[in-house]
């Protein structure tokens, strides 16, 4: 759909985006994030292009943007951050100018706008001029402009600037009702928006892109493991002895549980295993029911502060797959296992085990065999 090469925009001696490479599938809603300066705005000028590129090139559809710019522009709806209007036009005076612009065949002309205009819900200010418009109103007579023609590609430059709650709301529908037909990239500094409407994210800072994957898959690559936490009913030995069993497990620790006679559990397993479902079944086997469970993640803006703060972390989540396992990892993961082999023959009564983790600490990393390591003796 769009595959973006080597792409570099050079100002003087400022370089706005650095070798840029990505590829953009059809019917996916994806997400453009990047901190103040990073190169959104101009990456997204050249893909729909308004701006030249120094080096590289964009193919939309198959036609190159600067050798076939009709063809491509033909494939694209935008909507830059400032939209292009006309305040001394009516909206529907607008909307008619960009239809025959867009060269909407004339008999259909009409209908579609009135379509158009129901969708972004601006139907009773069409005959209203757009200068004495709100700026959100104004945001969806541009929003109007972007999808008139129903293009396959829809660009969207932080489209609910302005908005208040409820029209937020609207646009997000309307932007996932989109994405059912439309291929839709998505620019916005609110990253709840990002993380609740698109399917893919791509992260830029520095003019490169740091991070391209599912919102849950990049969170997995920057904890760089899985993190279950879990209130399981019966003695500490018990579940102990029903942890070492699970091959998966890298790291346990323990701590107080409020509920009585429960203990509490957080386990790191591998970024691509997820024991939840065997991790039922042997404390269902054990008769120890557990009474509450929950996977752990990093939420979008945490993932965005990493990547876009930390370069080396952002090149580890940009090369790595949610399947990759670092040789770093896998031989912390045999340790582990070898650790929780020569911990099952070790017979720990089940009262030296509770008495194991003073109650002024709380919360004490131990081995999987119910030992203090020597990071908890610490």
């Amino acid at each position: 759909m769009i595959e973006v090469k080597n792409l570099v925009k050079r100002y003087g001696d400022h370089t706005a985006v650095n070798r840029l490479n990505f590829t953009v599938e059809e019917g996916q809603i994806y997400g453009f994030l990047g901190p103040n300066g990073a190169g959104k705005s101009t990456t997204m000028n050249i893909i729909t292009g308004y701006l030249a590129a120094t080096e590289g090139e964009v193919t939309i559809n198959g036609h190159n943007i600067l050798e076939e710019p009709e063809e491509a522009k033909k494939c694209i709806g935008y909507l830059p951050e400032i939209p292009p209007l006309y305040m001394d036009m009516t909206v529907l005076e607008y909307l008619k100018f960009a239809a025959e612009l867009k060269k909407i065949p004339k008999e259909k002309r009409e209908k579609h706008i009135k379509e158009i205009m129901s969708l972004v819900k601006i139907t009773d200010m069409k005959n209203r001029l757009i200068k004495n418009l709100s700026k959100g109103y104004r945001q969806r007579v541009g929003l109007a402009q972007a999808i008139l023609g129903y293009p396959p590609i829809i660009i969207l430059d932080e489209p609910t600037v302005g908005l208040d709650p409820k029209q937020i709301i609207e646009i997000r529908d309307l932007i996932k009702s989109l994405g059912k037909k439309h291929t839709v990239i998505l620019s916005s500094h609110i990253l709840s928006e990002v993380s609740a409407v698109c399917d893919y994210v791509m992260i830029i800072a520095n003019g490169r892109l740091v991070a391209s994957d599912t919102p849950d898959n990049l969170s997995k690559l920057t904890l760089g493991s899985n993190t279950v936490e879990a209130s399981i009913k019966g003695t500490r030995n018990t579940v102990v002895k029903i942890l070492n069993q699970i091959e998966e497990i890298q790291n346990i620790k323990y701590k107080d549980s409020e509920l009585p006679g429960c203990v509490d559990v957080t386990i790191t397993t591998a970024k691509d295993k997820d024991i939840r479902e065997e991790l039922f079944y042997k404390m269902a086997g054990a008769r120890c029911p557990i009474l509450h469970i929950n996977s752990s993640t990093m939420s979008l803006e945490d993932i965005f502060l990493q990547l876009t703060e930390n370069p080396g972390k952002a090149e580890k989540a940009k090369t790595e797959t949610p399947q990759a396992i670092s040789a770093e990892e896998s031989e912390a993961a045999q340790a582990g296992e070898s650790e929780k082999v020569s911990g099952e023959d070790e017979n720990v009564p089940e009262e030296a085990a509770e008495d194991e983790m003073p109650p002024e600490k709380g919360m004490e990393k131990v081995s999987v065999s119910g030992k203090p390591n020597e990071e908890g003796e610490q």
